[in-house]
């Protein structure tokens, strides 16, 4: 009968390094495990914080462009309302109907008249200032198609 020798395994990794529950390790424990760094905390929120300064940066552009667009759009029924009490402070022989396109000219002594007539209509010499096309909407405003010259007298 042989003899049982038991042979006596010596590891030759420390002691400190090895374990028998690797899976709760902070670190790989093989060869071929994920590496496992320490979160750089300061570097998430300043990542964080630069995403949320784009983001609101650019909701804030939008804010503004819509701001802008209104002040246009504001603006605009502003100028329908100057024109309309222009043209209805203007001499008219005719009743004006909705949808229909008149024009409207200044006179020498400051008065406004309301035509039918364009003013490429009167041939070279028109005998009044053209101020505006303006056409009658259904709210009883009038929308300016074309602006005069300004700077004519």
């Amino acid at each position: 009968m042989k003899e049982s020798k038991k042979a006596t395994i010596i590891n030759p990794i420390d002691e400190d390094k090895i374990t028998e529950n690797p899976h709760s390790l902070p670190y790989a424990h093989t060869v071929g495990g994920v590496e496992i760094k320490p979160i750089d905390k300061g570097k998430v929120k300043g990542r964080a914080v630069k995403a949320m300064y784009k983001q609101t940066d650019m909701q804030l552009g939008q804010i503004k462009q819509q701001i802008e667009l209104l002040a246009q759009q504001a603006q605009k029924i502003q100028d329908r309302i100057m024109i309309s009490e222009q043209v209805y402070n203007a001499e008219m022989n005719f009743e004006p109907l909705i949808g229909f396109t008149y024009h409207l000219y200044e006179r020498s002594n400051g008065n406004y008249v309301l035509s039918m007539v364009a003013p490429e209509e009167w041939g070279a010499k028109p005998p009044y200032k053209f101020i505006a096309t303006v056409e009658l909407l259904s709210d009883h405003t009038w929308d300016v198609l074309e602006m005069g010259n300004k700077e004519e007298k």
